[in-house]
């Protein structure tokens, strides 16, 4: 028998000692109680139970996802963009918002002092308009540089990645600049191994050479596009190294290490796919409904002569009547297609597409039945938004690496007119400005009073304000067609409304300025509406 007495002299710990006392069944109700607890303190999204041991995750890594998953994600982003009709669209409208007819360029080379170089600039964008055309910039002559662009946003959406290749040689007939561009599809990348090795010993991740800090150090590719059966031919297994100077790899990156990137409807897939059956299946349904009249019954056995195929057929005409023999009758046949819940589970559909790429549901489907003028604005407005980050990641990603090629390019054979310190300064004659695309006013009353009001109060600049709602100007351009537009005026004799220096905003002649009158004519002081001669109480002449 134990001694009490002993116990509290024993070695053994008091949980071990409680737990000699304590039942089994005891022990589980403690044990449930205690994993109730553990479970009270986790993340609810973490928690395992019987309603969500369906749900699978594993803890891989972006690259991991990519190798298994990358290959399948394009082909069916492609699919769909070929037979959905919203895909297509979501890739049109990022192309015209993003790109429109092109990203312009203005070159900014200045003085020490900050003045523009104007000839030098001139000089910049008149090469560069001459090498853009498709039989100079692109390798195959058949795409010009905006369309170049367009390709680019289009495989960044259904590929998740595009490759762009330099060319360091000239291309066409007239052109002398040696720089042209190759676009490379994501599937010539060799992304078959997990795991390899490049001769140098850098590991090979999907066909990207890297070094020890995940840069890239050359691009592995398929001598030809994999899937291109029908046009291949005889010739030895090779692979292609290109080193990553001459690469431009545009992808986004939405975890980190990632060293290809994801088509831009990955989250969306399942659902154009199940609306697209879900359309067929409504369709084949209200079709055979539609040709379905109604049904005859016999009392009689079909005799072999009458039935083809298992079923008596009856040769029906609009607006005839058929005899019945007779014992038979016809019994009516009501359709429940179309659904009239169709609809509404469709426009479900498509904002959850929209969600998945970014754009509103009005801008994907077009349909503004149900749209108020301030949630519609609020959705063009996030579309917007949308699209500027876009075109910030095109210029930072894209057209400052091809400039500064073509800047080293084209000053080697003297058709931008750069100083003779290039080389040793050539940031000086880099800076340029990329001007994308702009989008008129939702509501120009409203706007243009709250955008001078901003550009008065120093919130805003002129710039700012072109810049937003010009396609592909900027404040230069504006006031250099200004300036020409006025003086024309001017030379014709025409006064017009439009004119602040003549005219102010109700339409009446301004006072005039140094000296000169509305006509123009100086020396003699003009007169205001109010019999005034536009002098200021305190000036003399």
């Amino acid at each position: 028998m134990t001694d009490w007495h002993d116990l509290s002299r024993a070695p053994m710990r008091p949980s071990r000692v409680l737990s000699s006392f304590v039942g089994p069944a005891a022990k589980r109700a403690a044990a449930v109680q205690q994993d109730r607890v553990t479970q009270q303190r986790a993340y609810a999204g973490a928690s395992m139970n019987r309603l969500n041991s369906d749900w699978t995750a594993y803890n891989t890594s972006a690259d991991s996802e990519l190798l298994t998953g990358g290959r399948v994600l394009r082909a069916r982003s492609r699919e769909l963009v070929r037979d959905n009709e919203y895909a297509l669209h979501c890739v049109r409208l990022l192309q015209n918002n993003v790109i429109g007819n092109g990203i312009g360029l203005q070159a900014q080379v200045k003085t020490a002092g900050g003045k523009l170089l104007t000839k030098i600039n001139d000089s910049i964008e008149q090469a560069y308009a001459d090498w853009s055309v498709k039989d100079s910039c692109h390798v195959a002559g058949l795409l010009g540089w905006a369309e170049i662009e367009r390709v680019c946003v289009a495989e960044l959406v259904t590929s998740g990645e595009v490759i762009v290749r330099l060319i360091r040689q000239p291309f066409g007939r007239s052109n002398e600049i040696p720089l042209a561009i190759e676009l490379i599809e994501a599937d010539r990348l060799l992304d078959n191994w997990q795991t390899a090795r490049a001769p140098n010993g850098n590991a090979i991740r999907m066909g990207v050479e890297i070094d020890q800090w995940h840069r890239p150090v050359a691009y592995w590719f398929s001598p030809q596009h994999p899937g291109d059966y029908q046009f291949k031919t005889f010739e030895p297994s090779r692979f292609m190294r290109v080193p990553a100077e001459d690469i431009i790899h545009l992808y986004i990156i939405n975890r980190w290490p990632q060293t290809r990137g994801e088509p831009w409807f990955h989250a969306t897939l399942r659902t154009m796919n199940d609306t697209g059956g879900f359309e067929e299946a409504e369709i084949v349904k209200a079709r055979a409904s539609a040709n379905v009249v109604g049904f005859i019954s016999s009392p009689e056995p079909l005799t072999p002569d009458a039935v083809v195929g298992g079923r008596q057929l009856i040769d029906t005409e609009p607006g005839t009547w058929q005899r019945l023999l007779p014992g038979e009758s016809v019994a009516g046949f009501n359709a429940t297609s179309p659904n009239p819940a169709v609809e509404g589970f469709l426009r479900h559909m498509v904002r959850k597409m929209g969600v998945g790429v970014g754009l509103s549901y009005e801008a994907i489907s077009r349909d503004l039945t149900s749209a108020s003028y301030s949630s519609g604005r609020m959705g063009m407005l996030d579309d917007r938004d949308l699209y500027r980050v876009l075109q910030g990641f095109v210029i930072r990603n894209l057209r400052v690496r091809v400039h500064t090629e073509f800047m080293d390019a084209a000053t080697l054979v003297a058709k931008a007119k750069t100083g003779a310190d290039y080389y040793s300064n050539p940031g000086k004659y880099r800076v340029a400005r990329f001007k994308p695309r702009g989008w008129s006013w939702i509501d120009p009353g409203k706007e243009v009073n709250a955008f001078k009001a901003a550009v008065r109060a120093g919130f805003m600049t002129a710039g700012d304000v072109i810049a937003q709602s010009n396609d592909g100007q900027d404040v230069e351009d504006v006031w250099k067609t200004r300036a020409e537009e006025i003086e024309l005026a001017a030379e014709l004799g025409l006064v017009l409304d439009t004119d602040p220096a003549q005219v102010n905003d109700k339409g009446q002649v301004q006072a005039p300025a140094n000296g000169v009158g509305a006509e123009g004519s100086p020396g003699e002081p003009g007169e205001n509406d109010d019999g005034s001669d536009g002098t200021v109480a305190g000036e003399t002449e």
